[in-house]
C-alpha cells in the first residue's frame, strides 16, 4: 500500500501519477486507473461484458487507442494525441487518411474564446471522429493536404469498475462514489478520485459504524450499471456523497439530494454552517453527476453531491487548462477534511429515549457535574446535556438537538454518550 504522508500532498501526487493517462467510459485507460488507485487501497475489480442489458442503457462496445495525430505533408505532427490525451475526440473510430484542410475542419474542435486551450470532447453512442486543438494552432494551418490517423479499437469487450468496503459495526451502507471517465482534466475528476481513496484510508483508521462502500465509476453508465446490479443490496445504502471537481480553488458547493431532506443533506449543511467555511447549498436537479442517477424515483437514494466550484461553472472545465496547476493540494485537503467532519457527525448522529422523563433527573447525585469540573466549556456541556434529555423522546436525533440548541455537534454528542453512561437515556 502507498504510503499516507501529508494528506494534501499525497492527494496531487496521485492526481499528477493518473494525468497522463487517456480514460473512457470502458478500455485499457481504466484499468490502468484503478491498477494505481488499488496500491492505495484494495479494490474489487468488476468486468461487465458489452451487450449486458443495465436498467434502460446496454453496456457499449469498449474503446481503446494507440495513437493519433494530424500531420503535415512533411511528416510533422501538428496535433499529437502522444502529446495530450485531450487532442481525440473520445471514443473516435478508427480513421487512416489523407484530405484537405477544408474537409478536415468538420471534424476538428476548438474554443475560439480561449485560443490556446484544448477542448473536451467526446462521442459514446454515435460512430464519429474528430480531433480537439487549440484555436490558435487552427488558424496557423495553411490550406492544404494533411494525413489523418486514428488508431483506436472499437470492439465487444467490457465495461469495468471497481468497489472499495470500509467494514463498519452495522451492514447499512454509505456509498462515495467518484466518476473514473475523464483523460486528462486534473479537477474534473482526478481530484475527486484523489479525495475518495485518501477518505477510503482515513476510515479504515477506526471501525466507522456505517460500512462505507467507495464506487470508482465511468460517468452515468457506470452508476447505471452499478443500480442494476445491486438491486438486492441498494436497501442497505441509507445516505451517499458522489465526489467531483475537488481540487478547484472555489469554494465549497454542496448539491443536496433529490429529497433534499434527507440525513446527509441535514448533516453537509451542519457542518458546513459550523464551520464557517466559505460555502454553497444548491438545491436539486436533475443534470450533474451520478446523484442524478443515485436519486432517480425508482431508487430515491439519499445521495448528495460534494464540490468546489460546480461542473460548467469554471471556464477550465472541460478543456486542456484544468490540469495539474489549477488543482492544489490545500483545496483538496480542505474538502477531504469536510468530508471526515460530516461523516463523523453521521457515524454518531442517533436517537436517544430519556429514561427518567417525569421531571428534570437529578445530575449532581450521578456525578455528571463533578465530570465537568475541569472543562474550560463547563456550561456549554451541561446546557447539552440538558437539550439531549429534553429532546430524548425517539423522535428528535443529535443533530436536531445541535441544530435546535446551536451548540456544536461533538459537545451534544459527547453529553449524549456521558447520559448514556449514566443509564438517563437509551438509544
Amino acid at each position: 500500500m502507498a504510503p499516507m504522508t501529508a494528506p494534501g500532498e499525497a492527494m496531487h501526487a496521485l492526481v499528477a501519477r493518473l494525468y497522463p493517462l487517456c480514460r473512457s467510459i470502458t478500455g485499457d485507460g481504466v484499468r490502468a486507473t484503478l491498477e494505481i488507485v488499488g496500491e492505495y487501497v484494495p479494490l474489487r475489480v468488476h468486468e461487465v461484458p458489452t451487450g449486458t442489458q443495465v436498467l434502460d442503457w446496454t453496456v457499449p462496445q469498449e474503446w481503446n487507442i494507440r495513437d493519433a495525430y494530424i500531420a503535415d505533408t512533411a511528416g510533422n505532427r501538428i496535433v499529437d494525441f502522444a502529446a495530450s490525451s485531450l487532442h481525440v475526440l473520445g471514443y473516435s473510430v478508427p480513421v487512416s487518411a489523407t484530405m484537405p484542410l477544408a474537409e478536415l475542419r468538420a471534424h476538428l474542435h476548438t474554443l475560439p474564446d480561449q485560443p490556446s486551450w484544448v477542448p473536451y470532447r467526446t462521442s459514446y453512442y454515435q460512430p464519429e471522429w474528430g480531433f480537439c486543438l487549440a484555436q490558435e494552432t487552427l488558424d496557423a494551418l495553411p490550406d492544404g493536404e494533411y494525413e489523418v490517423r486514428i488508431d483506436s479499437t472499437l470492439a465487444d469487450g467490457h465495461l469495468t469498475y471497481a468497489e472499495h468496503v470500509v467494514p463498519g459495526r452495522v451492514p447499512d451502507e454509505v456509498i462515495v462514489s467518484c466518476h473514473v471517465c475523464h483523460p486528462s482534466l486534473a479537477n474534473d475528476n482526478l481530484a475527486g478520485i484523489a479525495v475518495a481513496t485518501f477518505l477510503a484510508r482515513a476510515l479504515a483508521e477506526r471501525t466507522p459504524y456505517y460500512t462505507y462502500r467507495f464506487l470508482f465509476v465511468p460517468g452515468t453508465i457506470g452508476a447505471i450499471t452499478w443500480l442494476a446490479r445491486n438491486a438486492e443490496r441498494v436497501e442497505r445504502v441509507k445516505h451517499g456523497l458522489v465526489l467531483a471537481c475537488a481540487g478547484d480553488p472555489g469554494q465549497l458547493t454542496y448539491k443536496q439530494s433529490r429529497r433534499g431532506d434527507a440525513e446527509i443533506d441535514r448533516v453537509m449543511r451542519h457542518v458546513l454552517r459550523a464551520s464557517e467555511r466559505p460555502h454553497h447549498i444548491a438545491v436539486f436537479t436533475p443534470y450533474g453527476y451520478d446523484e442524478r442517477q443515485f436519486c432517480s424515483p425508482g431508487f430515491d437514494l439519499g445521495v448528495g453531491s460534494l464540490s468546489r466550484t460546480p461542473y460548467a461553472r469554471y471556464p477550465e472545465y472541460h478543456t486542456s487548462a484544468d490540469n495539474l496547476d489549477f488543482v492544489s493540494p490545500e483545496a483538496m485537503a480542505d474538502t477531504l477534511a469536510v468530508c471526515r467532519e460530516a461523516f463523523a457527525v453521521l457515524d454518531r448522529n442517533r436517537r436517544y429515549v430519556n429514561l427518567s422523563p417525569y421531571g428534570e433527573p437529578q445530575l449532581g447525585r450521578r456525578g455528571l457535574y463533578d465530570s465537568l469540573g475541569g472543562r474550560s466549556d463547563a456550561k456549554q456541556a451541561e446546557m447539552a446535556m440538558l437539550w439531549v434529555l429534553s429532546l430524548s423522546d425517539g423522535e428528535h436525533s443529535l443533530l436536531d438537538v445541535a441544530d435546535r440548541s446551536g451548540l456544536p455537534f461533538d459537545t451534544v454528542a459527547a453529553a449524549a454518550d456521558a447520559l448514556h453512561g449514566a443509564g438517563l437515556v437509551k438509544a
